[in-house]
């Protein structure tokens, strides 16, 4: 057993890979099961990813936001809290970003950094409320962050719908060009993808993540804290100052997600009937990369192809996009549970371990 186990332990980057072939398995049966052919649709989804420039361009526009939301999540993860209130986080960015560029008119110099600020200080602080209320008061994140999302959807709307609203329209006034931060010439060299400048900011964003938490005296403490918060404390270390100030940073990764789908890729707010989805999906993306950087790049990749995709699958083969809604689904629910992953692994893993017992043996 404990041969076993430790085959487990060093062949666990497989879990991953395999609840991504199980998720696609069963998004195929689903289409068998609906009349569609898998292999068109699955053919159809790559065309669209790869099919130009601009859908290349496109992908990764889809592909941004769901980096800046993973590392949100994992960020918290691995500090030992469980932020679910990352949507509501995106939304507070949003709402800040569009404030600053639509009430100031500033040189761009100027205009773009503090609408960036700004909107991730807004998604920091947004978070920091649910981690003031576990320190303080020994409120669950989980319940405070979710109740969260639902109060930023409808403060952001009413700011934008009072304050900042277009007359005669259900969005606000244009952002000023000077707070925008999309990269024109690369996105005429991309048919016109909506590129910006945020895809390099979650890229640095990942090395910021890793450097925190690994590299920095501040990064030990929260990961200390959420290990062990009574050995922790025993430690001399302020487990609650830890733990708002380790909400307030995914926050901010969360907020700063929502100013680039402002600044970058709309140019305007809109009074939004429902929440947009990333801050749960970066869930998923963090579940998926093992709360590591360069997992949740993969796990964004992966989740952003293939909702981008879905379109591919729509019109190259008539599949309905909620079919793409089962393979992520089922992907996730493959990559929860380890034990039944394992269960298809074990097979290769006793042969591989028989194999190598037999080849020691003739060794000796």
């Amino acid at each position: 057993m404990n041969t076993m186990r430790k085959i487990f332990d060093k062949s666990s980057f497989l879990v991953p890979l395999v609840a991504i072939v199980l998720g696609l398995l069963c998004g195929a049966l689903a289409m068998l099961a609906g009349g569609y052919d898998p292999w068109l649709a699955y053919s159809s989804l790559v065309k669209k990813l790869f099919g130009s420039p601009y859908d290349m361009g496109e992908a990764i526009r889809a592909i941004t936001p769901l980096i800046f939301t993973g590392i949100a999540v994992a960020f918290a993860f691995r500090t030992g809290l469980f932020n679910i209130g990352a949507e509501g986080q995106f939304m507070m960015g949003m709402t800040g970003a569009t404030i600053v560029g639509v009430t100031l008119d500033l040189p761009w110099y100027l205009h773009a950094p503090l609408a960036i600020i700004v909107g991730g200080l807004f998604g920091g602080l947004w978070a920091a409320l649910s981690g003031y209320l576990k320190a303080a008061r020994g409120v669950n994140e989980v319940i405070s962050s979710i109740m969260l999302n639902w109060i930023a959807l409808f403060l952001s709307n009413y700011i934008v719908g009072t304050y900042l609203v277009m007359e005669g329209q259900q969005k606000s006034k244009p952002i000023h060009e000077s707070a925008l931060v999309s990269i024109k010439w690369l996105s005429e060299s991309m048919g016109n993808a909506r590129m910006h400048w945020g895809t390099l900011f979650a890229i640095i964003g990942l090395i910021v993540f890793y450097v925190i938490l690994w590299r920095t005296k501040k990064g030990y403490e929260l990961r200390a804290v959420g290990l062990n918060p009574n050995a922790a404390l025993y430690a001399g270390m302020n487990v609650n100052r830890t733990i708002v100030t380790s909400m307030f940073i995914s926050g901010v990764f969360a907020g700063l997600g929502g100013v680039f789908e402002i600044l970058g890729v709309f140019g305007y707010q809109t009074v939004m009937a429902a929440s947009w989805g990333y801050g749960f999906d970066g869930i998923a993306v963090a579940l998926l990369g093992g709360n590591t950087p360069i997992g949740v790049f993969l796990g964004a990749v992966l989740f952003g192809g293939l909702s981008y995709g879905s379109a591919g699958m729509s019109f190259g083969a008539n599949v309905p996009p909620e079919i793409v809604r089962i393979v992520i689904g089922s992907i996730i629910f493959f990559v929860a549970s380890h034990g039944l992953v394992k269960f298809f692994l074990k097979p290769f893993m006793i042969r591989r371990s028989n194999k190598g017992k037999s080849e020691g043996g003739g060794a000796r």
